[in-house]
């Protein structure tokens, strides 16, 4: 039976399964928002992290040899003696591995060091090709490696450096979520996995997520997204870390969806970048002081959260942060699936400029299994960016 759930309460107080239709018969434990919390469900709420690395019923704050063991002192057991993790440099540390069926609701991470150097994995049921490997900054819409408050639907960016997760992760048979440091230091992580035990929808896929980096861009004025995704699914998200090589204006770009058999011309084309990101002119508004600069937002479903450095405009190496949420507007596919979106600005005579920028992105969606293998990872160095002049 289908839930008779007000189409209203679910496009304003919650993600409501990203727009998927729910046919389990416990319809309660995974469906999103507060517009279904009253129901009573038979779903098992589990939570794993260092205080209960397997997240068993009953054996969370168990530790006696933790690494706040010292911190603790006479306390002892269950007074926060495994509150974090360090995991050493070219190392692989399991955060999850957790039996299904079930769904993952929230994640909650501190990763301390270079965020570019550490990479996310999530590998569901028995696949051995990650479906999701994306450094953890990015994932967390925080690509330049510096704090940026951000507060959406999907992702939530806190107070000091507090990344949270909200995308819906259903899996049946098994969840592996796993952090790869390549970096040259240890890193300290806190972290948190908030996940349910229930029946999955038979019409539920997974989520997926993939990033890629373009320094400069390999054909002059386009940037691709994501290509390849075969299958039949949604796409749910787009984050890009931006840096402009040339002055002025950035942003008169057109997204495009290429989707089931498009080859020239999209089904779906945008107007501009600052458009797509559900801004407009420029992003920038006037000033007290009467100048115009770039103006920072942060909505449920997009935003230009971080602008570096903040205070000026349309100069050589500002670098951007940007996110776009398909949660109402998921751009779905039967067969496959490429995205790109155009860097152009404008020269002198009010011509178009083909842009030869910095560009990385995460792209988000949901497919049914098997997925097509990711292109591989950049190394190290061509992952990390130079320092802002």
């Amino acid at each position: 039976m289908k839930p008779n759930l007000p189409l209203y309460l679910v496009t304003i107080l919650g993600l409501a399964f990203l727009g998927t239709t729910i046919l389990a018969a416990d319809v309660g434990a995974l469906e999103h928002g507060l517009g279904n919390l009253y129901r009573v469900s038979k779903a098992k709420s589990r939570s794993i992290s260092p205080e209960n690395f397997t997240g068993e019923k009953g054996k969370g704050g168990m530790s006696v040899d933790g690494p706040a063991l010292k911190a603790a002192g006479e306390l002892g057991q269950g007074w926060k003696v495994s509150p974090y993790v360090r995991i050493k440099p070219n190392t692989t540390f399991t955060l999850a591995e957790i039996k299904g069926p079930g769904c993952i609701q929230q994640i909650w991470m501190t990763p301390t060091g270079n965020w570019r150097n550490e990479i996310l994995r999530f590998y569901w049921d028995d696949e051995k090709e990650p479906s999701i490997e994306v450094p953890v900054g990015d994932f967390f819409a925080s690509g330049w490696g510096k704090y940026a408050q951000l507060s959406s639907l999907a992702v939530c960016v806190n107070p000091g450096s507090a990344f949270n997760c909200y995308w819906p992760m259903p899996f049946r048979k098994k969840a592996r979520i796993t952090l790869e440091n390549i970096g040259d230091r240890e890193m300290t992580l806190y972290y948190q996995i908030n996940y349910i035990l229930a029946p999955v929808p038979r019409d539920a896929a997974y989520l997926h997520a993939q990033f890629r980096r373009e320094s400069p861009l390999k054909s002059k004025g386009i940037y691709t997204i994501v290509d390849g995704i075969k299958g039949q699914g949604h796409y749910v998200g787009t984050y890009m870390a931006w840096e402009v090589h040339s002055p002025g204006w950035w942003g008169e770009g057109e997204i495009k969806f290429f989707m089931d058999g498009d080859q020239e011309f999209p089904t779906i084309c945008g107007t501009g970048t600052e458009d797509y990101f559900c801004g407009s002119y420029n992003f920038d508004t006037k000033g007290p002081d009467g100048k115009n600069r770039y103006t920072i937002f942060n909505t449920p479903y997009a935003g230009l959260h971080q602008v570096l450095p903040p205070d000026k405009i349309y100069e050589v190496g500002q670098r951007f942060g940007l996110y776009r949420w398909h949660i109402m507007d998921p751009i779905r596919f039967e067969k496959d699936l490429k995205v790109t979106i155009q860097a152009l600005g404008w020269q002198t005579g009010g011509r178009y400029l083909q842009l030869e920028d910095d560009i990385a992105s995460v792209a988000f969606w949901y497919q049914k299994e098997p997925h097509q293998k990711f292109p591989p990872l950049p190394g190290r160095d061509e992952l990390n960016f130079a320092p802002q002049k």
